[in-house]
């Protein structure tokens, strides 16, 4: 019973995040099979035209995933803040952190969006753009 505890419990945090996330705007998921990878793209109204056709390729592309999410056996997230998004003058931000090798997409999106927060300094919280997960 303990072991539905923590799968509850795990999607339970997920679907306040992400429910906080929808209330606050109307984000569109464009998701991919990329190889052993299920790979969900958040469109948030932020990220620019560039940004987007970077997620794009990272999220079709196995090579540009083991580059901007390296290590994704398991769940990963990618987070940014809107206010500084995810590359700005060609390079990534130091904000925008990929977390891999997580137990489960909550703790991907919980951790990544805590690096992110913490690494962040000004600026609105983070949020997810990019997820992976185990393909089905």
């Amino acid at each position: 019973m303990a072991g539905f505890g923590k799968v509850f419990g795990g999607a339970a945090l997920l679907a306040l995040v992400l429910g906080h996330v929808a209330s606050a705007q109307e984000v569109s998921i464009e998701e991919a099979t990329l190889g052993a990878s299920q790979v969900r793209l958040y469109v948030h109204p932020f990220l620019s035209p560039d940004e987007l056709a970077t997620l794009r390729l990272v999220m079709t592309n196995e090579q540009a995933l083991a580059l901007f999410v390296p290590g994704t056996n398991g769940f990963a997230a990618l987070a940014a803040s809107p206010s500084q998004g995810v590359i700005r003058d060609g390079k990534p931000v130091a904000s925008a952190i990929a977390l891999a090798d997580l137990p489960d997409a909550a703790a991907a999106a919980k951790a990544a969006t805590a690096a992110c927060d913490g690494a962040r300094g000004e600026g609105d919280p983070c949020v997810v753009v990019l997820e992976i997960a185990p393909a089905p």
